[in-house]
């Protein structure tokens, strides 16, 4: 018997929540407001994303469809899987997303997809629903498309004169890897389709010599989704891969998914819990490598087996296992160096640069700040305040790890 399109909803939305990949930041400003037409990229709101900034973007997150012609041992989706199978066809994909949006129930779509028949199939379908709700709908708000390296290179780039965002997944940290636990997908291709997305990107970014505008490409540029977990790679190769990933393809984000085993549904078993703070690890290290001066290798070696201390964040662990570098003069170190105190965040720092050319900085005033006095304080040097021997505690790290529990017995 068909099912009903609620039915296919709940199996389709349920079947996204493994793609992490949607935060909907860095497009351009876009709204219907005076212009006419449908949707906006601004404002807060199914599916909530967040930017860097803290917007909350609310997102309808669906799959085309959850049947797929591969069979990925990490992918609940994988042909060999007896999860239950639902499909909407491109019209329907439309329909939710207007209507939702009429709603005020969501401000974008993310959309990915199953492979159905052949990559190029799949892509056509998404590609068509996008221009269609750009052209014929005039839809406004934000589209993510999650693309497939091995679809046509036409297809790819037409996607990207309909999305604010394309994505293509790398799958997993390493070749091996993948070759592994998916091996009808290829790495080569998959690199292949970043670097080709890239240059074009790159391409519309310049001004046309006789318009002198820029072409509007997929402004929000392109992201990648990475499984860990799942291959037993550790952070370092984990963190290097992204490094990498970042210098060669210009991405903007690299997500991370936990891994952890997912029985099929007629196993009726418990889903394990996965890994999240390993995962949240993760995410401070990638962040720290992109905005703290924080390069992989010294973020990694804090412990032995190259993976991230899960007790504490990274910028911590690397301070008590560096402890000569500190304290910290926080009224005369510079910017590079105050980056590196545990508590210390980008307008933290820029707030003590700015403020101390007028006065000389304070615990207070830190606290004023919202800075943790508690954890900060063992690390810097300030107004009417050392540290005197604290750093030289052995029980340091103690101090901020997490108490330990008592499990329950029955």
């Amino acid at each position: 018997m068909k099912k009903s399109l609620k039915e296919r909803l709940a199996i389709l939305s349920d079947a996204a929540k493994y793609d992490a990949s949607c935060a909907s930041s860095g497009t351009t400003k876009r709204h219907s407001a005076g212009l006419g037409g449908l949707g906006s990229t601004e404002g807060s709101g199914i599916c909530h994303a967040y930017a860097p900034d803290g917007r909350c973007i609310s997102l309808l997150k669906i799959l085309l469809t959850n049947f797929c012609i591969y069979d990925c041992a990490y992918c609940i989706n994988r042909s060999s899987s007896n999860v239950e199978r639902a499909r909407f066809t491109p019209e329907e994909v439309i329909w939710l997303t207007l209507e939702f949006y009429r709603r005020n129930y969501i401000e974008g779509l993310f959309l990915s997809s199953g492979i159905i028949r052949s990559s190029d199939h799949t892509m056509e379908e998404m590609v068509r629903i996008a221009r269609e709700l750009r052209t014929t709908h005039n839809f406004r708000g934000y589209i993510h498309l999650k693309t497939i390296p091995e679809a046509s290179a036409a297809l790819i780039e037409e996607a990207g004169l309909y999305a604010d965002r394309l994505s293509i997944n790398i799958e997993l940290p390493t070749d091996s890897g993948i070759g592994r636990f998916a091996p009808e997908k290829k790495p080569a291709n998959i690199r292949r389709a970043m670097g080709e997305l890239r240059l074009k990107i790159e391409d519309a970014a310049e001004p046309t010599l006789r318009t002198k505008r820029r072409r509007h490409f997929v402004p929000a540029g392109q992201s990648t989704q990475m499984i860990v977990g799942a291959d037993g790679a550790n952070d370092a190769t984990i963190l290097g891969t992204s490094a990498r990933l970042y210098g060669s393809y210009g991405l903007k984000r690299v997500y991370y998914s936990a891994f952890s085993p997912i029985p099929d549904a007629s196993a009726k078993l418990p889903l394990v819990k996965p890994p999240l703070m390993r995962e949240h690890r993760l995410y401070q290290a990638d962040w720290l490598y992109r905005f703290y001066g924080f390069e992989i290798g010294e973020i990694t070696a804090v412990t032995a087996d190259g993976n991230l201390d899960l007790d504490l964040d990274p910028k911590l662990a690397w301070a008590l296992a560096h402890r000569e570098r500190f304290p910290v003069d926080v009224n005369r170190a510079g910017k590079e160096l105050l980056l590196r105190v545990p508590g210390f965040g980008t307008k933290t720092v820029n707030a003590i640069l700015s403020s101390r050319r007028f006065r000389r900085i304070r615990l207070e005033d830190l606290g004023r700040l919202g800075v943790s006095l508690r954890k900060v304080q063992p690390f810097i040097v300030a107004e009417g305040w050392t540290p005197s021997r604290l750093l030289e505690r052995s029980d340091l790290r103690d101090l901020f790890a997490p108490k330990p529990e008592q499990l329950a017995l029955f």
